[in-house]
């Protein structure tokens, strides 16, 4: 048995890890698979999206499960389901299919992500739960950027179904590592109601939604993930298309750029947040958060108005770096808003809103108006359209900014008596 704190965050940030390597391979890969299956910017989108249906929906499912039952027996089936979905993406055939697999991929996610971050919480040490979700949350940017590369090189040598095919492998072990996890004890909700489990699924949701604290937190998440999940979806495309980087060269140095980002910006947030005074820790989370939007904000309409690739990746980092700060306080302003025993709920609740309102609907909005403008698909050609849908990403950070202003002012009673 896995006893130790530091190795279950050790493997629940490892797996994290694999979570959005699988997740973003797609991305990498998604300008060959739109050359072979012939697919418009806008079926493009919704194939990088598409996982996004099957997280959202289920996400729900196993935050009430989680809330009541033992969590690693749902972490392992949910990472052996999407490393088989994922392999499974190389088997696609046409856009049906692709998007299905990709659909898969989101189940298992949704149990993965959902749980983990609450067995966090009941091992890390009290003054060290803001630093101990920093290390969990590191594995975001530097997942993804890895999928970035590993996803370009190996379509570069091998071909974006093979991609696919190696990418799904290790999963398969580290859930039967996952099996050996200790379970933390903690507060358990009710898990049989006489009302049934949809009334009290619902009574959840009504708590959730009368919480100002968690509603704003969530507010701003949402917003903050439609403006991430458009720049991680056509940075690429913008630097191959309008600014003429060849796409493996594109997608090594947008993932670098994610790695080193997402690694500074994840740590510079958790020590900052740890050290704003006061007893009420969801505000000073949400400081926190609102300073790196309205920092990030600027700084994404500089990028984009950028002449070159190399000033374009440079002020999307110093962009990323800001937005990466908020990627612990936020989730930590998430825990501790709500009581112990609906912290999966309120997980599962926003992974929901913040991907049927964020990432899910952002990448096609910018498709629709690149394919709106006539934007050819080939390298070095103008790019007019993509251009005009990338500049709605800043809209959303500074929306994003605005919400968690208004959550730090708030007094939350649930962190001030934590």
């Amino acid at each position: 048995m896995i006893k130790s704190p530091r190795a279950i965050l050790a493997l629940l940030t490892a797996l994290n890890l694999l979570n959005y390597v699988d997740r973003f391979v797609v991305t990498a890969v998604g300008p060959r698979i739109q050359e072979h299956l012939a697919l418009s910017d806008k079926e493009l989108g919704f194939v990088t999206s598409a996982f996004m249906l099957g997280y959202f929906v289920t996400s729900p499912v196993f935050g009430w499960l989680g809330d009541r039952f033992p969590r690693k027996a749902l972490i392992a089936a949910g990472v052996l389901v999407w490393s088989a979905a994922t392999a499974a993406s190389g088997l696609a055939g046409a856009l049906a299919s692709l998007l299905a697999a990709r659909v898969v991929v989101g189940v298992g996610e949704a149990s993965y992500a959902t749980l983990s971050p609450t067995i966090i919480d009941d091992v890390a040490p009290a003054e060290k739960k803001n630093r101990w979700l920093g290390i969990f949350y590191v594995a975001i940017p530097a997942g993804s950027a890895l999928g970035f590369i590993l996803g370009g090189l190996l379509e570069h040598r091998y071909g974006w179904r093979n991609a696919f095919y190696i990418a799904g492998g290790p999963g398969v072990l580290l859930a039967l590592v996952a099996l050996l996890l200790r379970e933390p004890s903690r507060s358990l909700a009710q898990k049989k109601d006489e009302r049934g489990v949809v009334a009290s699924f619902l009574d959840d949701t009504r708590a959730l939604a009368r919480n100002r604290s968690y509603v704003l937190t969530v507010a701003g998440y949402i917003a903050q993930t439609f403006a991430l999940g458009g720049f991680v979806q056509w940075a690429v495309p913008f630097l191959y298309r309008r600014l003429c980087l060849d796409l493996h060269v594109a997608d090594g140095a947008f993932g670098k750029l994610t790695v080193v980002t997402g690694l500074v910006g994840t740590a510079i947030g958790s020590l900052v947040a740890e050290r704003v005074p006061g007893e009420d820790r969801v505000r000073a989370a949400l400081w926190v958060c609102a300073i790196s939007s309205a920092v990030a904000t600027p700084v994404a309409v500089l990028a984009i108005f950028a002449p070159s690739s190399t000033s374009f990746l440079a002020l999307l980092g110093l962009c990323e770096l800001a937005v990466f700060a908020s990627m612990a306080p936020t989730n930590l302003a998430i825990l501790k808003s709500v009581p112990d025993d609906r912290r999966a709920s309120a997980m599962a609740l926003s992974i929901f809103l913040i991907h049927l309102l964020g990432d899910l609907i952002s990448p096609p909005i910018v498709g629709a108006v690149s394919d709106a403008f006539g934007d050819a698909k080939a390298q070095c050609t103008s790019g007019t359209g993509l251009f005009w849908g990338m500049l709605l990403l800043p809209v959303a950070l500074a929306l994003s900014a605005a919400f968690w202003f208004a959550g730090a002012r708030r007094t939350n009673p649930a962190s001030s008596s934590s």
